[in-house]
């Protein structure tokens, strides 16, 4: 299968515009959600906020990347991509994921300040990672991007291909 690469996503023989392996994104998804959780735990059980704040650099450091250099350059997706190499791709539209990285962007960025310039610990800082975990979650178990269905309801032009084919129905 011939893949050319684009400043964001990719196209394939099959489809004319950019789109993303969703196999490939969900299991960066799991990565993070492993690493985030841990760290998480971590936070909540000793008040140890180091493995959160490494944590949430690299997810900010792997987000910006994603948007702003191109998908291939993110070390996430490419261990998933190795992982996911052997299975068929199901290929999704690449905005609906830029909404939602864009979303998840802004809110490792609010974290990372709460947590490194303004120090703070406790309560409010678990919450916000804890929503980020649950929509990590909610991505690599269950295919649901809470960013993706924001794009869908919001957007003026809609998906074509959506994770599990919920924009054609």
């Amino acid at each position: 299968m011939t893949i050319t690469h684009t400043s964001f996503g990719v196209i394939t023989v099959e489809h004319d515009h950019p789109v993303f392996n969703e196999r490939s994104v969900r299991g960066a998804a799991g990565l993070f959600f492993v690493l985030g959780f841990a760290g998480w735990m971590v936070a909540f059980m000793t008040d140890d906020y180091s493995l959160l704040r490494a944590f949430g650099v690299s997810f900010m450091i792997d987000m910006f990347i994603r948007l702003f250099l191109g998908q291939r350059f993110s070390l996430a997706l490419r261990v998933s991509d190795f992982f996911v190499r052997k299975q068929t791709p199901e290929w999704l539209d690449t905005k609906p994921k830029q909404t939602a990285w864009g979303i998840g962007f802004g809110m490792v960025m609010v974290a990372c300040f709460m947590m490194g310039w303004l120090n703070l610990q406790g309560p409010l800082v678990l919450a916000l990672c804890a929503a980020c975990m649950v929509f990590l979650f909610a991505e690599a178990a269950f295919g649901f991007c809470a960013g993706c269905w924001l794009h869908m309801r919001f957007a003026k032009e809609k998906p074509e291909l959506c994770s599990g084919g919920v924009c054609q129905r």
